[in-house]
């Protein structure tokens, strides 16, 4: 965890059980986020591909790595790494917590 940063801005995505393992959902949020639960282990990235617009929340999960379903690049929820082609570039990661049965993403590292 970044400790100088002053602020932040946790945002609500859903609740825990809203969720489930293997499921990915959207923040809606300009330009929106996405939350994915790996067996119980919440990730949050940047929604959209750096290869072509088009929304991760929506691609194929396996462990901590999401594929993009329009041209298969993948991305590593974990750091947000693009793992292979067509995307060469990654997407940001954000911190997410789970406090009171819901799921918090902290916004506050957008730019």
């Amino acid at each position: 965890m970044d400790t100088t940063r002053t602020s932040v801005n946790w945002a609500r995505v859903c609740t825990v059980g809203e969720l489930g393992p293997g499921e990915a959902t959207t923040l809606d949020v300009q330009p929106p986020i996405a939350v994915f639960n790996v067996d119980g282990s919440f990730y949050a990235i940047d929604d959209t591909c750096t290869h072509e617009t088009f929304s991760l929340a929506e691609g194929y999960l396996e462990g901590t790595q999401v594929e993009c379903p329009l041209h298969f690049a993948r991305f590593d929820l974990e750091t947000g790494d693009a793992l292979c082609a067509p995307a060469t570039v990654g997407v940001r990661t954000y911190p997410v917590k789970t406090e009171d049965d819901e799921v918090l993403v902290d916004v506050s590292s957008r730019g």
